[in-house]
């Protein structure tokens, strides 16, 4: 058995491509015609007489019809054909009797046949991102095994009824990327739905059915209009994630602090100045996004959710962290980017998980003089750093730097540089410039540029080997200039081409002067 791995999704399951019990048919290559794509498995000759097929992957391969040999396939279980050119279903799909993955998503497909409902055994179906029309949408209610379904980017401005009414073991609904203002109250009849997919619509508000399926832990309603989410979102005791960034939500009922088990919440986006007091009893959260409200103040609830890990405050209007916000060592994550800071927060530094640390756009260069790195992994220092033009002390000492960024030479004012226990073989060639610079530790470094020797002596040695190396340079570089000159007068080597044209040119000059009449003294006369 040969197991494949399907193309990335959210919900990306592990599929079999098995050889047991069945004969797969074999065809001239002038009768398939473009049916010769159907994957490799049906183009191998000489298969045992046992052979079934249980998978097919037929994605993007221009595809303008399903191949007719995919309907001898009789225990197909998996058949993908998304990103192909196909406009309809033929009526043979009801021979894939035990189909139960299929995937036909950004193709052309406008009506679905009658005998896609014969699908018994299908689980999972995908129709997304094609112009279907809303009077064949019914037949998916005959689907009543399916336990996924996705109608992502399918122009729907509503949502059939009768999927609501029939299809009562669906588990995920993707709807994202429609014209969907509501949801039909008949969708309370899904209870065993957990996830519901619908960013990118027109609703103004949270759909208060959502609130009656209590089996729901994911509901995306990123990018809609939603202004308000009522409290009864309290019954979803399941819920894990809530995603509502990109809306125009003024606040968040308190009573969703009794949805303990949620993990992920995205409010970025919206008019929020504040959360509700008793958010810190989401101990469970590891993810939150609030960036572009216009906080002014860091909610102290968050200090509280010892898991966290990802928090997101961009453009948030913040100027200070609190002091309990050391409590969050589990951050990995942080990004405070576009804010106020003046000067680099200390709390920061009890992050001893801390990853990625997003700090751009804000005032910290204007004030800050001592910036303190050392004891890490850092491979690199970033180029950015010439823009620290106060900074006077850098301290990078026991890291992994393997070079210093040249920009490092913009930092007019510095005075100190630690870089001991490092990686590093050289220094800049314009360290030197920098007047101020007072002290250079260099010890634990297999230097090469200064030599190790010159490095031992300190900085007055370090300074004039510098000086002396650019010397050198210049010199040879007015050498290499005065020899090339040399060589293309001469005409020798390389540019004895050159030397030849010229000679070519002025001879050709001179042809053309000689050739022109110049008027005689009478010219004028003659007239």
């Amino acid at each position: 058995m040969v197991e494949f791995q399907q193309s990335p999704d959210a919900n990306a399951v592990n599929v079999h491509f098995s050889r047991a019990d069945t004969t797969i048919l074999e065809k001239d290559s002038s009768q398939i015609s473009q049916e010769t794509q159907v994957t490799k498995e049906l183009e191998k000759d000489a298969l045992p007489v046992t052979d079934r097929i249980f998978f097919i992957d037929l994605a993007n391969k221009q595809q303008t019809t399903i191949p007719l040999q995919i309907f001898e396939l009789e225990d197909l279980e998996e058949l993908h054909l998304e990103k192909n050119l196909i406009e309809s279903i033929p009526g043979d799909i009801h021979h894939l009797k035990k189909v139960k993955v299929l995937y036909l998503n950004e193709n052309y497909i406008h009506d679905i046949c009658e005998e896609l409902g014969e699908l018994k055994y299908l689980q999972s179906l995908d129709l997304s991102s094609n112009p279907l029309s809303y009077s064949s949408l019914h037949i998916i209610s005959k689907l009543q095994a399916l336990r996924q379904l996705r109608l992502y980017d399918a122009n729907l401005d509503k949502f059939p009824v009768e999927i609501c009414k029939c299809l009562h073991h669906v588990e995920l609904l993707g709807l994202s990327g429609n014209n969907l203002r509501y949801l039909p109250k008949e969708v309370v009849n899904l209870r065993k739905l957990k996830e519901i997919y619908l960013q990118k619509n027109r609703f103004e508000s949270f759909p208060l059915e959502l609130c009656h399926l209590l089996n729901l832990e994911i509901i995306d309603l990123e990018q809609n209009l939603v202004s308000f989410v009522p409290e009864e979102i309290v019954s979803l005791a399941n819920l894990v994630k809530l995603f509502l960034a990109f809306n125009n939500l003024l606040s968040v009922p308190d009573t969703l602090h009794h949805c303990r088990r949620l993990t992920v919440l995205d409010l970025s986006n919206n008019l929020l100045r504040r959360l509700p007091p008793n958010f810190k009893q989401l101990t469970e959260m590891s993810e939150l996004g609030l960036s572009g409200n216009n906080l002014e103040k860091f909610p102290r609830q968050i200090c509280h959710w010892k898991s966290l890990c990802l928090i997101y405050l961009k453009n948030t209007g913040l100027q200070v962290l609190p002091s309990s916000f050391t409590r969050l060592t589990c951050i990995k994550i942080l990004d405070l980017s576009e804010n106020f800071f003046d000067e680099f927060p200390k709390e920061i530094c009890a992050m001893e998980n801390l990853e990625i640390l997003s700090l751009d756009d804000n005032q910290i260069c204007e004030n800050l003089k001592e910036l303190y790195l050392e004891n890490n992994c850092l491979e690199y220092l970033p180029p950015s750093i010439g823009l620290l033009s106060n900074l006077e002390i850098v301290d990078c000492h026991n890291n992994l730097l393997k070079e210093l960024p040249d920009s490092i030479c913009q930092v007019q004012g510095l005075q100190r540089l630690l870089v001991q226990n490092n990686q590093l073989f050289q220094l800049p060639e314009n360290l030197d410039n920098l007047q101020k610079l007072q002290l250079v530790l260099l010890d634990g470094n297999p230097m090469t540029d200064p030599p190790i020797e010159v490095c031992s002596q300190g900085n007055l040695a370090i300074r004039e080997y510098l000086q002396e190396k650019r010397h050198q340079k210049a010199k040879a570089t007015k050498i290499q200039a005065w020899w090339r000159g040399q060589m293309v007068r001469k005409g020798l080597g390389i540019f004895a081409e050159i030397q030849k044209l010229l000679k070519k040119g002025k001879k050709d000059k001179k042809g053309k002067e000689k050739g022109k009449e110049k008027p005689g003294k009478g010219a004028k006369g003659k007239k």
